[in-house]
């Protein structure tokens, strides 16, 4: 318990410096900001995994599955990697929300700091939820495999164009509940209204975010824990991953349109996730293999999108 209290008090650390230091003043994040973080946070990423290797060959931590310290070491590094690239579709859903609610540049980090630190404490219960289930009962990873495969050919049929959240049904409830205004005034969440305590599209978009990412938990967990069930990995690794992805949405979300192959990346590594899963107790797929699957899979994407021209048709309905 005092390692998870140590990472968790890092982790608030790491919270306390982004909105009380570094972003203190409102203001908008540029590209070369937005790049320089994101590799600060993939760094510290990929630093930890030495804390992994050292917790796991100290005896410090709990190892429930019996992992060798190089073994935990891969699943925590594809683990992450496997909650970085799902997180493009949720940086693609986010600029939907933003631009849907009108949220100025100035402010869209604030809101993503508060929507990131409400997905930590969703995705902690999550997470201890679906490993006690996958530790209590075995066949519960079938079902999980089965619901990313049907998620993997549900991205590939719709994709994420059809997404509106003026339609959604969290904003409908939110309507109901709480009077809102269209009305932007500084970083305010809620503002005074004809005597009445309103909320405004930054609060709304907050919680929009709030419910959509627990939607994407509902992809991703399961995807990591067909890499490990050790608990401290798939929360370490997933946390870690959530933590970047502030500086990912600036540095990403304006080159969406130019990565247009990268969604059927995501497709391939949720159905071969999803297969591992179903076939775990028939077949043994070796670390490496996983990694290698994601990596080449999301740069395929890539290099499709740089090297393959778009269609006129296409370009249109960009502009």
């Amino acid at each position: 318990m005092i390692i998870w209290g140590a990472f968790i008090f890092l982790v608030l650390i790491f919270l306390a410096l982004d909105l009380g230091v570094f972003n203190k003043k409102d203001h908008v994040i540029k590209s070369k900001e937005a790049s320089i973080w994101t590799s600060i946070w993939f760094t510290v990423a990929m630093s930890f995994s030495v804390v992994i290797y050292w917790l796991f060959s100290n005896g410090i931590i709990d190892n429930p599955t019996n992992l060798a310290p190089g073994d935990a070491v891969l699943k925590y590094i594809t683990g992450y990697l496997i909650e970085l690239s799902l997180s493009i579709d949720n940086v693609f859903v986010i600029a939907v929300i933003f631009s849907a609610f009108g949220i100025p540049p100035i402010y869209q980090h604030r809101v993503l700091f508060w929507g990131i630190l409400g997905a930590i404490v969703f995705r902690a219960f999550m997470i201890l939820f679906g490993v006690a289930l996958v530790n209590e009962f075995e066949w519960i990873i079938y079902a999980f495999g089965a619901f990313l495969l049907y998620t993997a050919f549900k991205m590939l049929k719709t994709g994420n164009s059809d997404f509106n959240p003026n339609e959604s049904f969290v904003f409908k409830q939110i309507k109901k509940i709480y009077p809102i205004t269209t009305v932007i005034r500084g970083h305010n969440f809620f503002i005074k209204k004809m005597g009445l305590t309103v909320a405004t599209p930054l609060f709304v978009a907050l919680v929009v975010i709030e419910i959509t990412d627990v939607m994407f938990a509902l992809d991703s967990i399961p995807a990591i824990l067909a890499i490990t069930a050790d608990p401290f990995i798939v929360f370490s690794s997933n946390i870690l991953a959530i933590l970047g992805l502030r500086s990912m949405y600036f540095l990403v979300s304006r080159m969406l349109t130019k990565f247009r192959f990268i969604h059927y990346s995501l497709v391939v590594i949720l159905a071969f996730v999803g297969f591992k899963m179903i076939f775990s107790h028939y077949i043994h797929i070796r670390e490496w293999i996983s990694l290698s699957v994601i990596v080449v899979s999301l740069l395929s994407g890539v290099i499709a999108s740089l090297l393959i021209p778009q269609k006129e048709e296409e370009v249109t309905e960009d502009i």
